[in-house]
């Protein structure tokens, strides 16, 4: 602990806040809040830390506090400087889990989707569907049994399911919103299991089917009875009240926190999840933290339970709903199965060793076999096109080791000569950080481009004329086109073959950024395709053009159209036009 530290704590207010965490390089390294910023910060520089906690008290050389009026400000607070500045020694919960719901959109003409986003108010939404395949299939069943539209929006013209009798066609009728309320009714009714009439009626047609050799039709409505299934199902651990809870258990073990939740809707066990993380600061603090990150990405049941009187009082205060540690009956039993449920789980984490430190000892690692500071922060550039057609450039962005996705960017280039890539990377490069110079963002640590020598020698060249200096380097490939290692635009090379994990961490960034470049680059010349066919055929407008993007969402399948599948979308002659066009273009 340095002089400045010292005189610091002793000027520390006993009121809540936020408190910031700085390196000798002045960047945010941890991010906390306090009931009482003396008491909360002193502790870590007085008392004996380990693990986590100890690296980064260990790198802190400064720290600043934010004081709020009540703890619940300075806890908002923390959150939102949090997902601003990423501080490395933060826990960032990734819940790339997004299980899918079913949206029923209660607008004036309304219709059912699946959603992932629970934000929108206009919606009844009903899940998760821990297996999306169920959810999908439910909503393919349920456009069939009611007449709602199919479209996102309204078109000029009914559609092939109005012909179908799938559709009330708000397009060309007035439905009235009586009519509409019977058909939600049935369809809430249906959502929250009261289909069992329905389900009998299902196998009946699937034994007739059977009988008749009919197959695809029975194959087809057994993915719909097992979707209805899914809803319906009791769970081996069930409740009867019809409500929607989560349990919430953790264990601690060596210094690791394993929190698991047991995720009740409709009374019915529908999922569970678990995650492992290295403890920072007071445990309490901490699980809140991962609790209210995990609602970050799902929605807020009636009721949370957990085993922690503190914890359960700051959820209900935090988020706004019924937080309770149940003591005796069938709440509290449940709560003892998630509690085993997390020391499995993270028994079985030590096992694996699949510890999270792993990434940033690697990092440390690669920072010192370049000779700079450890690279947290590592974006990743590629460029794709074809023949010079729809050309891009793409950036995906490694933070601690792992993916930020929404850090990821895209380009389209606008350079002449699109088959130049030493032009497009001086464009991409150019373009982005021009930008974030601008904006003062936050630079990365590291560049690595997906090019040898002379892409390098144009990525060094623009970082230069902007006055921008980070180590910059080059994927380094056999004569067998392998990528065996690093190269610095000194001509360097860095071969990694015999550190197999350091090796194996930097081809998966390879591997991310070429799976996104590629597959951007396919959407676009997707969109390019279909443009260029729809485009110069009289009276194709835009309203037709979603409904045949909507029937026929990839090329191939637009391709193999027929004449009588397009006239259920397309007047017969615009549909021969769409038609000799496509064979004129693609022979």
């Amino acid at each position: 602990m340095n002089e400045r530290i010292k005189e610091d704590i002793n000027l520390l207010p006993e009121k809540p806040g936020c408190y910031q965490m700085y390196d000798i390089n002045d960047e945010i390294i941890y991010i906390g809040k306090a009931k009482n910023l003396k008491k909360r910060v002193s502790q870590y520089f007085l008392r004996s830390q380990s693990g986590k906690t100890f690296a980064m008290v260990s790198h802190v050389e400064y720290f600043k506090i934010i004081i709020t009026k009540t703890e619940k400000e300075a806890f908002i607070l923390e959150m939102n400087l949090i997902q601003k500045h990423l501080p490395r020694y933060n826990i960032l919960l990734k819940d790339d889990k997004h299980y899918p719901y079913i949206a029923l959109h209660k607008t004036s003409n309304p219709y059912i989707s699946i959603a992932r986003n629970l934000k929108d108010k206009k919606c009844e939404y009903f899940g998760p569907f821990p297996l999306s395949t169920n959810a999908y299939e439910m909503v393919n069943l349920l456009n069939k049994l009611f007449p709602l539209r199919k479209c996102n929006k309204i078109p000029s013209s009914p559609c092939l399911y109005y012909h179908l009798n799938q559709c009330l066609a708000p397009c060309i009728n007035k439905v009235s919103k009586e009519s509409y309320e019977v058909i939600l009714n049935k369809i809430e009714k249906f959502l929250k299991g009261d289909n069992k009439e329905f389900l009998k009626e299902i196998e009946n047609k699937i034994k007739q089917y059977s009988n008749n050799l009919d197959y695809e039709n029975a194959s087809s409505l057994k993915k719909s009875y097992d979707a209805i299934k899914h809803i319906n199902d009791k769970q081996n651990v069930e409740l009867f009240d019809n409500l929607d809870r989560d349990i919430f258990a953790f264990n601690i073990r060596d210094n690791y926190v394993s929190l698991s939740v047991f995720i009740y809707r409709k009374g019915m066990l529908i999922a569970k999840r678990n995650f492992v993380y290295e403890l920072i600061g007071e445990i309490n603090e901490f699980v809140v933290s991962l609790i209210y990150q995990y609602y970050e990405f799902n929605t807020l049941p009636s009721e949370i339970v957990i085993g922690n009187n503190e914890i359960a009082n700051e959820l209900t205060d935090k988020l706004g709903i019924k937080s309770i540690c149940p003591t005796k009956g069938k709440l509290f039993e449940l709560l003892n199965l998630v509690l085993n449920n997390a020391k499995e789980d993270l028994d079985e984490h030590f096992a694996s060793a699949r510890l999270s430190d792993d990434k940033l000892e690697l990092l440390e690692e690669l920072g010192k076999i370049l000779h700079i500071k450890t690279p947290y922060r590592i974006e990743l550039y590629d460029n794709s096109h074809l023949q010079g057609t729809n050309a891009i450039g793409a950036m995906v962005y490694f933070y601690n080791g792992e993916p930020l996705k929404k850090n990821y960017r895209k380009f389209n280039i606008t350079s002449v000569n699109k088959k130049d890539d030493l032009e497009s990377m001086k464009e991409v490069l150019t373009r982005r950080f021009t930008r974030l110079k601008e904006e003062n963002g936050i630079m990365p640590d590291l560049i690595i481009l997906d090019g040898g020598q002379t892409q390098l020698e144009v990525g060094y060249n623009v970082l230069k004329d902007l006055n921008i200096n980070i180590k910059i380097v080059g994927l380094f490939k056999t004569d067998k086109h392998r990528t065996s290692g690093l190269i610095d635009i000194d001509g360097n090379t860095y071969f990694f073959d015999d550190n197999k994990p350091l090796f194996f961490m930097l081809t998966r960034m390879q591997d991310e950024v070429h799976r996104y470049a590629i597959t951007t680059h396919i959407k676009k010349r997707n969109k390019s395709m279909f443009n260029s066919i729809y485009s110069g055929i009289k009276g194709l407008g835009p309203k037709k053009i979603e409904v045949l993007n909507k029937a026929f969402p990839n090329i191939s399948e637009l391709k193999n159209a027929t004449i009588e599948e397009l006239n259920q979308i397309l007047p017969k002659e615009i549909a021969i036009q769409l038609l000799e066009k496509i064979k004129k273009e693609y022979k």
